[in-house]
């Protein structure tokens, strides 16, 4: 990663800008620190970062406020990092905008892993083609064709249209709600017992053992992700 990968670190505890400053930058990137949601604002307004590392908990503000003012000018990835752990928060933040929940304590090599597929998204979503490629699963949008193996995939329409989303949005968690509304409608937002029964087809499809998934994940209690791509070029 290059060195010019710019990132915002917003948290309220000097030990974790002591503790990431020196593992990011030796990862490759630049790091920005902030210790208030104040301060936060005014370094990403005055240059704009490529990721933001946001911490909820902050001394003046909740972080949840500092996410809501960010969404309403850009669209640059932000991971929350957290020791809170409620189920609803974390749907609630990332259907606000976030791109990511870690949780605290977290592992280095787990945080790096979750900032670069978020830098990856990015940059995927300005891309042109559309073509999802995780191990021997193929999404190509533009030929409205999955493979896996080398061999056709047959999706039902509404099937296609979830595995649509998740490539979409591949090694983002997603919300049930979110993945609810998107596929079938906002009526629907609260049927979970559809999206189970939908996940549990896809994985029959494209899941080597689908009682052990490792391409279609779950977020107990908030929702799924598809694993990060091996390559990604696409605004789906």
């Amino acid at each position: 990663m290059p060195a010019s990968r710019y990132i915002l670190v917003v948290d309220d505890e000097p030990q974790i800008h002591r503790f990431l400053r020196p593992t990011l930058v030796a990862a490759g990137f630049t790091v920005e620190s902030a210790l208030t949601g104040v301060q936060a604002l005014q370094k990403f307004s005055a240059t704009p970062p490529e990721l933001v590392i946001l911490d909820l908990g902050l001394t003046d503000m909740d972080g949840s406020a500092v996410l809501a003012t960010i969404r309403e000018t850009s669209k640059v990835p932000v991971i929350i990092l957290s020791a809170r752990d409620n189920e609803m928060e974390k749907a609630a933040l990332l259907d606000a905008g976030a791109d990511d929940y870690v949780s605290k304590p977290f592992g280095v090599s787990e945080l790096i892993a979750r900032i670069n597929t978020a830098l990856r998204h990015a940059v995927a979503a300005a891309g042109t083609t559309a073509v999802f490629e995780a191990g021997d699963l193929i999404v190509d949008t533009l030929a409205h064709r999955v493979t896996l193996r080398g061999e056709p995939v047959r999706l039902t329409p509404r099937e296609y249209d979830l595995l649509h989303l998740l490539a979409r949005h591949a090694g983002r968690l997603l919300t049930h709600q979110h993945i609810l509304r998107e596929v079938w409608g906002p009526n629907h937002a609260e049927h979970a017992q559809y999206l189970r029964v939908f996940i549990s087809r896809l994985r029959q499809k494209i899941e080597v053992d689908a009682t052990q998934p490792r391409l279609l994940l779950t977020e107990a209690g908030v929702g799924y992700r598809l694993a990060a791509p091996i390559s990604l070029a696409a605004q789906f």
